[in-house]
């Protein structure tokens, strides 16, 4: 599904409520607001304690209680942030007033779309999200596939939900565990990296400041650079290496240390740890 497709979709008047809007579900709340994909008259969420609803209503100026029945029976599109273990029991609780008019939005890592529906009790459209961290900044990576009921403008929908923190991805299902390993996971390994480039700058003689702002820039640079120019990063890594230059003696450390390697068994092990742990 094409960006240019999701901009298509009309939120005219549509109502969404965010179950569970904790650290995801606030940044999201907080980007339909600022984007003003949603106005805040069509906007409601819930929390656990009546004590984070009156602050998040403080904050947002916006519909939040404790009642997800309430707030599910009045929206159109339900996104649903609970934990994973507390899914199909929220699913459950909410199903009298679900119907085939309406669409859930799970972001609740490993349970299936086939689990949530099943939980619903009707054939309504379920779509699955994963998002990361950076959303909270706008530039997450956010990767969604679609349940059986799913039709393409609601899929559309979902993207231009989620392009409201970041770029989006449509997917199948079988690939959510990788995309949970990969950039749900990988700004965890990022900032090892950066750490490590930090540190490895502090070693050398620089102030630690101007270490860690030069790794955080370099890394945020080159990665535009794979984003921006198309180009494949082994390419952009060429253009970086001259040689018998610096660069190239660098990059052999790397390859001796097994960098490429662990790397590449980290993002397996952490998408093995998503399937063990799927809900299905």
């Amino acid at each position: 599904m094409s960006s240019t497709q999701a901009t298509t979709v009309s939120t005219a008047g549509m109502r969404i409520a965010i179950l569970g809007a904790g650290k995801m579900g606030g940044i999201l709340l907080q980007a339909f607001l600022s984007s003003g994909l949603f106005p805040r008259e069509q906007v409601a969420a819930t929390v656990a304690h009546e004590a984070r609803a009156l602050a998040l209503r403080e904050q947002f100026r916006v519909a939040v209680s404790t009642d997800n029945l309430q707030a599910a029976e009045q929206a159109d599109v339900i996104l649903l942030g609970v934990k994973p273990q507390q899914m199909t029991d929220l699913v459950s609780s909410i199903s009298s007033v679900l119907h085939p008019g309406k669409v859930l939005i799970s972001f609740a890592a490993s349970v299936k779309t086939a689990a949530i529906e099943e939980a619903a009790g009707c054939n309504l459209a379920v779509i699955r999200a994963m998002p990361n961290t950076p959303a909270m900044l706008g530039a997450g990576a956010t990767a969604i596939c679609r349940g059986r009921f799913v039709a393409a403008p609601q899929l559309s929908l979902a993207e231009k939900i989620f392009s409201t923190v970041g770029r989006t991805v449509i997917v199948d299902e079988k690939h959510m565990d990788a995309v949970t390993g990969l950039s749900g996971s990988g700004p965890a390994f990022l900032y090892i990296i950066i750490e490590a480039l930090a540190e490895a700058g502090v070693h050398v003689g620089l102030p630690r400041d101007v270490a860690t702002l030069l790794a955080a820039q370099t890394t945020y640079g080159a990665a535009k650079m794979v984003l921006e120019t198309g180009s494949h990063p082994a390419l952009l890594k060429d253009e970086v290496t001259t040689p018998a230059g610096c660069t190239v003696d660098g990059i052999l450390e790397l390859e001796e240390g097994g960098a490429r390697v662990t790397l590449i068994k980290a993002v397996k092990r952490a998408t093995e740890r998503a399937r063990e742990l799927a809900i299905k």
